[in-house]
């Protein structure tokens, strides 16, 4: 038990390096096979209805988490001695699958990449490269925006996705391991492909939407709590999670983009154009200046201080939670003192 929750915090942190180093690879990557796999699914099984949804959701989630716990039990193997070679390569075997997992879940370094790319369009006026590169961060119609719509779309996208493609996935991995890794990210994705509320997916998506709602709830608040650490206005950052955390229409991007805004002392939320359609959101941060295209970089910056505190936060708390369950194991040390 000591060495699988050690094992697991080497393999986050070397998985976490390899993202920050690698990004993600332009083809052939594992989310995007994923994707593929489920819209082949989402062709046979789609109904306008919640139950085909529900299984479609299932399914997908489903069996790649059971993949993964497959893979995970795999490397176990059967207990050894700790001084054999092969308890030796068993571990090794498990920080090398935790560390490919983590890399390959984890989105923090091409969230950061997109968001100067598109910033570095609106810093030097090229609204129509801003518009070409948008689309890679967020699904909303960049036809639709300005200059400084576009900035705040891209801020946005930055703060949520903090959540989604870094904060969450290491919470889950943390709790789970390798399966809570991929169940996560498998939900996280199933939802951005049918969870949105368009006429097609408004019923086929509704569990995959609320399935994620639950799988992000723990990293959204985190992220939040990390930002109030980590951002340049601290007071600032609580203040406006408190304040204007519950107004999104989303209950994990909420308290995300919301102590962004604070920290960052800009206003967020209001009028977008998302999938065909036009929607009304909540102003956050209100009394701050709108967002600016050199706020972006420090966007940027502020995700992976977060994200750099996340990986920090989550691997302690599974050595300790290893820790505490080691002290309660029959015949530890602590356990035979007792008696």
């Amino acid at each position: 038990m000591r060495g699988e929750h050690a094992g697991y915090a080497c393999g986050a942190a070397l998985g976490f390096l390899g993202d920050l180093i690698a990004a993600d690879p332009r083809r052939g990557h594992p989310v995007a096979a994923f994707g593929r796999a489920a819209g082949a699914v989402e062709r046979r099984l789609w109904r306008d209805h919640r139950g085909y949804g529900a299984a479609h959701t299932v399914l997908c989630a489903g069996g790649a988490a059971a993949g993964a716990a497959l893979l995970q039990r795999a490397v176990r193997g059967a207990p050894a001695s700790p001084s054999s070679s092969l308890s030796s390569l068993r571990g090794g075997a498990r920080v090398a699958l935790t560390a490919a997992t983590v890399w390959a879940v984890l989105g923090g370094t091409s969230l950061g990449r997109e968001a100067r790319a598109v910033g570095g369009a609106l810093a030097a006026g090229d609204l129509d490269v801003a518009r070409e590169r948008l689309p890679h961060l967020c699904g909303r119609d960049p036809q639709a925006l300005d200059g400084p719509q576009m900035a705040r779309a891209v801020v946005e996208s930055v703060a949520e996705n903090t959540s989604d493609a870094v904060v969450g996935a290491l919470v889950w991995g943390a709790l789970g391991g390798v399966p809570g890794l991929v169940a996560f990210r498998a939900v996280n994705t199933l939802d951005a492909m049918v969870g949105h509320k368009s006429p097609r997916y408004r019923r086929f998506g509704w569990a995959a939407a609320r399935l994620d709602d639950l799988a992000g709830w723990p990293g959204s608040r985190l992220t939040a709590a990390l930002t109030v650490l980590a951002g340049p206005d601290r007071r600032g950052a609580l203040r406006a999670w408190r304040a204007y955390g519950g107004a999104h229409p989303s209950p994990n991007a909420g308290p995300v983009e919301a102590s962004f805004a604070g920290a960052l002392g800009v206003r967020l939320g209001g009028t977008l154009a998302y999938g065909g359609r036009v929607e009304h959101r909540p102003v956050l941060n209100g009394a701050a200046p709108p967002v600016a295209a050199d706020d972006i970089e420090r966007a940027v910056r502020l995700s992976r201080r977060v994200s750099v505190l996340a990986l920090a936060t989550t691997v302690t708390a599974r050595l300790v939670a290893g820790a505490v369950l080691r002290t309660r194991q029959p015949g530890s040390r602590r356990m035979r003192r007792s008696r």
